[in-house]
């Protein structure tokens, strides 16, 4: 066994020590998060713990189809991602929704502004 190849083993050892570690955490994190945007954020995180664990047991196995396994599992988490932070500012917009924007009276007129910058009526 080469230096090199005692490198990749102590690393993949640490790395699976440290990736289930590292998940458990991000778990507490869903759960106990303060506020929606932190769970998105370990759920996030939660997808790529996983991409490491795929890339390690791929190095560990010698099996490297599992590296396109990751690849598409960063873009599903990727597009999961985008999907569930579109629907926070949707939800975020639906509770801002009773009251009126600037410019916009009650009836939903939008007010309109003179050359002099004055309000017209």
């Amino acid at each position: 066994m080469t230096a090199g190849d005692q490198i990749v083993y102590a690393a993949t050892w640490f790395a699976l020590i440290a990736l289930p570690v590292a998940f458990l955490m991000t778990v507490v994190r869903v759960i106990l998060g303060p506020s929606l945007p932190d769970r998105v954020v370990a759920l996030d995180m939660l997808t790529a713990i996983a991409i490491g664990f795929i890339a390690v047991i791929a190095l560990k196995t010698g099996f490297h189809l599992y590296i396109d396994i990751a690849i598409a599992l960063g873009l599903v988490g990727f597009l999961a991602t985008v999907a569930l932070a579109r629907f926070i500012l949707a939800s975020a917009g639906r509770v801002k929704a009773g009251t009126p924007k600037p410019g916009v009276e009650k009836t939903g007129k939008v007010k309109q502004k003179s050359v002099t910058g004055r309000k017209r009526r």
